[in-house]
């Protein structure tokens, strides 16, 4: 997924997700939230515990 498809998807500029990418800024939580939903969406699954990250989504048969 290029910068442009996440930042179309989420609703967000292309600058806000290349500004986050950097660490020149930190997105607000509703532009996390969408940021997120849209990973998932594409196949993404965030992990906690003990493995805490992400990794992609099996998929189904």
């Amino acid at each position: 997924m290029t910068q442009v498809d996440l930042a179309a998807a989420a609703l967000v500029s292309k600058n806000v997700i290349v500004a986050f990418e950097k660490g020149r800024t930190n997105p607000t939580r509703n532009t996390l939230a969408a940021i997120q939903r849209v990973l998932e969406e594409a196949g993404v699954e965030f992990t906690n515990g003990d493995a805490p990250g992400l990794r992609l989504r099996k998929k189904k048969r």
